[in-house]
């Protein structure tokens, strides 16, 4: 029997379609390779320093990003340096028992200068400077004793302090 040539378009239509299709990686591979590059390029934009749900971090509007240095991080009843314990307070109250204890400052100073025997060369702007450290602490925490902590850090070469703070978010008005 004959086919019309119709039939004969709609069964070569059938048998081209029914083949299955195929992935295309070329297309695939191009979208992850700019989607790795996006993310390489965007991650340096956020800093995050530490995810430390029990401290309450100072506002402030400052600009510049943390760097990456020795953190020292001040908790209710603990005292930490590069995550490692170095003082723990017996008291409830941390801020009365850090102001008259002289133990806590030689064990900071200890531990700082354990870390400057890590790497005893300076850089050139740490010469400049001084050694590099980032002070995470509540905000609650009273100033004498945070006096306290950068005169220990300053004595044990580390001049180059920065406060870890919480950035407030301006307004649409440019107000505050």
């Amino acid at each position: 029997m004959k086919q019309s040539a119709r039939l004969k378009r709609l069964a070569k239509h059938h048998k081209r379609f029914n083949a299955g299709s195929k992935l295309n990686l070329v297309a695939l591979m191009d979208i992850f390779t700019i989607l790795v590059f996006f993310l390489i390029v965007n991650q340096s934009e956020v800093r995050v320093l530490q995810n430390i749900e029990k401290i309450n971090l100072p506002v402030s509007i400052a600009e510049q990003l943390p760097v990456e240095n020795l953190v020292i991080t001040i908790f209710e009843k603990t005292v930490l340096v590069q995550e490692r314990a170095i003082w723990q307070s017996t008291d409830n109250d941390i801020s009365a028992s850090l102001q008259d204890n002289n133990e806590f400052i030689e064990a900071l100073k200890t531990e700082l200068n354990y870390h400057v025997s890590k790497r005893p060369e300076l850089t050139d702007s740490e010469q400049k400077k001084g050694r590099a450290v980032t002070i995470i602490g509540d905000a609650s925490i009273p100033y004498v004793v945070l006096k306290q902590i950068m005169a220990a850090c300053a004595d044990t070469g580390y001049r180059n302090m920065s406060l870890a703070v919480e950035r407030q978010v301006k307004n649409k008005q440019g107000e505050g």
